[in-house]
């Protein structure tokens, strides 16, 4: 039997699903799964807090630039619940988007917005994380791994503060696993189309691709043998049958 966490995290996953897939992004795919952010913001907050803290602590102990960064504290608390509330992440037939409009250092001066983009064919994988830290505040992290692409660790999408990363993680893999089937039943259903082909003495029988492959290979067996049955003959040609006249004349003889 499945432990309770199981239970919630299934029934977490059915609910985005069945949520979210007759819903449309503005003049966009359908979404078929929608994570969420909100029940996170607090842990996501604090654990900001707590590396901001930590930074902060050692620059005081080295430079004195700390005690800058400690009276930032307030307005950089603000920007990292602006960033969260504004987070979207989200899975469509063909794409995992990822969208967010947080403030500038200075927010006065406005509001940076990125929309993100991978396409499913070229993710091989959603790589859930969690470091130490993140795990007293109880925050995950999500890693998107592509298809036969290497990069370096800083090159990587890190999206924290996920609320449920294993049911994004499933829906995805879900996702995957449904176009690959589609791929498939394609190639197969092209395979189908090839003209039936029929045998000489039976019409009614039909030929699939694997019979016409052998056909083929029989067709060139025979005319390999009939080259080498005509090289035979004319390397040794038949002795002529004699003829009633010839027969007389050695008779006579």
């Amino acid at each position: 039997m499945g432990t309770r966490n199981d239970v919630v995290e299934i029934d977490s996953l059915e609910e985005g699903l069945l949520s979210e897939a007759a819903t449309e992004a503005e003049g966009e795919e359908p979404v078929l799964y929608s994570a969420s952010f909100q029940e996170k913001e607090e842990n996501f907050v604090k654990y900001q807090t707590a590396r901001w803290l930590l930074y902060s602590g050692l620059l005081v102990l080295a430079w004195g630039i700390g005690i800058f960064m400690l009276l930032y504290l307030p307005v950089r608390r603000y920007i990292l619940r602006k960033d969260i509330r504004s987070r979207k992440l989200y899975l469509t037939p063909n794409a995992i988007v990822y969208k967010y409009a947080k403030p500038v250092p200075f927010p006065i001066f406005g509001v940076l917005k990125k929309e993100k983009h991978f396409l499913l064919p070229s993710v091989a994988d959603v790589v859930i994380e969690q470091g130490y830290l993140q795990s007293l505040f109880g925050v995950y992290s999500l890693r998107i791994e592509h298809v036969g692409v290497r990069r370096p660790a800083s090159d990587d999408v890190q999206i924290h503060g996920i609320a449920n990363p294993s049911a994004f993680r499933k829906a995805v893999l879900m996702r995957l696993s449904s176009m690959t089937n589609e791929v498939f039943s394609r190639q197969i259903s092209t395979l189908e189309d090839i003209p039936n082909l029929k045998l000489q003495g039976s019409p009614s029988k039909s030929l699939r691709y694997g019979d016409l492959v052998l056909l083929q290979k029989l067709e060139e067996v025979g005319s390999s043998v009939k080259r080498v049955q005509t090289i035979l003959e004319e390397q040794h040609p038949q002795t002529p049958e004699p003829t009633d006249g010839s027969v007389r004349r050695v008779l006579n003889l």
